[in-house]
């Protein structure tokens, strides 16, 4: 998703890539956790488990902090978690969809809310948004893992329905994104595992259907709206809709 990449690409030429992993650490223990807590601790037997721990591998957490997740739920951990979406608009008339998961929903809306409502966005309704989003399964490979046409081949063999590729930013290399129906996930990424090692990502998203341009000022408040979204604790996963030009990237990344 162009939105979101380039998002995260500017975050990192920020320097805040450190900051990001120890938030991204707690959201993956905390996707370990919901998932064990709802269909057990046994990942062969659990798929949302089994990819929860597949994207914890792949972002480099470590194996006793997967573990600790796991045993923390099944052990009677991690009770109480609601996933909640909110959906609103933010500067330049973008969508953005917001998965929560709380423990305490009240605290989880005012924090939402807020990092909307400072940041010259404003709250939805439900339903407001989504319809301009597919709900898809998305898996992503370092574009070393494989040539284009390579993956091309390889994906629309296994089911997908779609792939690009995505440019890189500094110290950050490009990737593959292969696009299948969410029910097809599970069976599309181990396949493509199996022939190109293991994936950077499989997820469920939402996929925007159409990309809105933001640039000058609406795209630094945008920026900052989606940062501050991204810092909530209760805050699991932000998709939005819009696109970046070049120059706009460079300088909001300056």
């Amino acid at each position: 998703m162009a939105g979101h990449s380039q998002f995260k690409n500017i975050m990192h030429r920020k320097g805040r890539q450190d900051k990001a992993r120890s938030k991204l650490f707690s959201k993956l223990s905390k996707e370990i956790m919901i998932a064990a807590k709802m269909g057990g601790g046994d990942p062969d037997m659990n798929p949302r488990l089994r990819l929860a721990i597949k994207n914890a591998k792949a972002e480099s957490m470590p194996k006793d902090n997967i573990q600790r997740a796991i045993d923390k739920a099944t052990g009677g951990g991690g009770e109480g978690f609601e996933e909640i979406r909110y959906e609103g608009f933010g500067p330049g008339g973008v969508g953005v969809i917001v998965e929560v998961s709380t423990d305490n929903r009240n605290r989880a809306a005012a924090e939402v809310r807020a990092a909307f409502s400072k940041n010259g966005g404003n709250m939805g309704e439900t339903g407001s948004v989504a319809f301009m989003f597919d709900q898809v399964g998305e898996v992503r490979f370092a574009l070393t893992a494989a040539d284009e046409e390579a993956m091309f081949e390889a994906a629309i063999e296994a089911g997908a329905e779609d792939v690009i590729q995505e440019a890189g930013g500094e110290d950050e290399p490009g990737e593959h994104v292969i696009y299948c129906a969410r029910d097809d996930l599970g069976e599309v990424s181990a396949a493509l595992e199996a022939r190109f090692g293991d994936a950077q990502s499989a997820n469920i998203i939402w996929k925007p259907q159409n990309q809105i341009p933001v640039d000058g000022d609406k795209a630094a408040t945008l920026m900052k709206m989606l940062e501050a979204l991204e810092e909530c604790d209760d805050v699991q996963n932000v998709f939005a809709n819009f696109e970046l030009s070049d120059a706009a990237m460079a300088e909001l990344a300056g």
